[in-house]
């Protein structure tokens, strides 16, 4: 349980991630991705990078710059801009849909215009998981200059698409339905110089 928890990446540019232990063994044709980040990086970083043998980036939530994130699924992307330059907590949720292509982009709580990506698609089982660093390759192939530097929360990965209440609620750090990764029963390993260790602020 990483409750009031962080995972804190020191060192830029780092080799360092964490691996992480999905439920989930079946294709996914929805889901929805949440995490909380703080840095000051500016140059681009990977946040969550979810890989099969067949495809690196079956789902990637990666910030080429400040002002943008992107979000891949099997290997497109689409991209929503955000307000930059409060150096703060960023809590951001993505979400999509096979049936219609859909993606929604919530960003502190609020929604996002939505966008259309991979409609009909199925995200690949049995992958790994990582935070903190962008997979070339199925676990690996790593470029240090796409890897985080900073901390990182709250990181939740459905397999459905949230009401926009739970997505709310997602940001304030209320209860949330059961998931494949959940922040409060999280398996996990770290690699690399990361470290758990209590959130100094809200």
């Amino acid at each position: 349980d990483l409750y009031r928890k962080v995972f804190v990446f020191r060192k830029d540019p780092s080799d360092a991630y964490v691996l992480l232990r999905a439920q989930a063994e079946r294709p996914l044709r929805n889901f929805t991705v949440c995490l909380r980040s703080y840095t000051d990086l500016t140059r681009p970083y990977s946040l969550f990078s979810y890989a099969t043998k067949a495809q690196d980036n079956e789902i990637l939530l990666f910030k080429p710059k400040p002002g943008e994130y992107r979000l891949y699924v099997g290997g497109k992307f689409v991209a929503f801009r955000t307000p930059e330059g409060r150096w703060d907590w960023e809590h951001v949720c993505a979400s999509w849909e096979s049936a219609t292509g859909l993606t929604e982009f919530w960003f502190n709580g609020k929604p996002w215009p939505r966008k259309g990506l991979q409609k009909g698609y199925a995200v690949g089982a049995e992958a790994a998981i990582l935070l903190g660093q962008e997979q070339d390759a199925y676990g690996g192939g790593f470029d240090p200059y796409n890897s985080f530097t900073g901390e990182l929360a709250d990181v939740h990965l459905w397999g459905a698409g949230l009401s926009p209440e739970k997505m709310r609620a997602a940001y304030q750090g209320l209860r949330l339905p059961p998931a494949l990764l959940a922040w409060k029963n999280l398996s996990y390993e770290t690699r690399g110089d990361v470290v758990v260790k209590n959130r100094l602020r809200e």
